[in-house]
C-alpha cells in the first residue's frame, strides 16, 4: 500500500483553561500520539496501514467546563494544480510558474484567515463571558443600592415621626 500523509492541527477555542487531551490510534488500536493539556497542537504522520484511524479530544480532567475544539483533519497530498505537473521534465512556463506562486500565496492567505477566525472566536467568547459577569455584578449592585436606600429612608422617617403616648384609662 501507498503511505498517505495525515495532519491533524487542533486548537481549543473556548472553555476553562483552553486545554484538552488528544490521542490518535491506528486501525489496529496502537497509540500513535497522546498529549495532555494542550491548548493548540499539530500531529503529522505517514499512514502505513489502510483502515480507520481514530482521534479523540478528552476533557475528563476538567469536569466543570465545556470546551470547543477546532481541528482540521487533512489526509493525503494536495493534488498538483497543473495537469501532469509531477511527471514533467521541462521547466514551467512563466504563466505556469505564476499560477503556482499565486496558488501558494492563496494557501497562505487561507491559513492566515483560519488563524484570525479562531482568534476572533476566542475573543468573542471572552467578551460575551465578560459581558455576562458585568451584567450580573451590576444587577447585584443595583439591588443592594435599592435596599440600602430604602433602609435609609425608613430610618430617617423614623427620626421625624412624632410618637404620641397612648392614652391610658380615658373616661368619657
Amino acid at each position: 500500500g501507498q503511505e498517505q500523509p495525515v495532519c491533524l492541527p487542533s486548537q481549543v477555542i473556548t472553555g476553562g483553561h483552553y486545554d484538552v487531551d488528544c490521542s490518535v490510534e491506528d486501525p489496529s488500536g496502537r497509540s500513535l500520539y497522546k498529549e495532555a493539556k494542550k491548548q493548540y497542537d499539530s500531529f503529522s504522520h505517514r499512514a502505513e496501514a489502510k483502515g480507520i484511524y481514530t482521534f479523540c479530544f478528552s476533557n475528563e480532567f476538567s469536569t466543570f467546563s465545556h470546551k470547543t475544539v477546532y481541528f482540521d483533519f487533512q489526509v493525503g497530498d494536495e493534488p498538483p494544480i497543473l495537469p501532469n505537473m509531477s511527471k514533467r521534465v521541462t521547466a514551467l512556463t512563466q504563466l505556469e510558474s505564476a499560477c503556482v506562486t499565486i496558488h501558494e500565496a492563496l494557501n497562505t492567505v487561507i491559513d492566515s484567515q483560519t488563524r484570525y477566525r479562531l482568534r476572533e472566536a476566542q475573543d468573542r467568547n471572552r467578551a460575551d463571558d465578560l459581558h455576562d459577569r458585568v451584567s450580573y455584578w451590576s444587577t447585584g449592585e443595583t439591588l443592594l443600592l435599592l435596599v440600602v436606600s430604602m433602609s435609609q429612608v425608613m430610618l430617617l422617617k423614623s427620626f421625624f415621626t412624632e410618637k404620641r403616648p397612648s392614652p391610658v384609662g380615658l373616661t368619657t
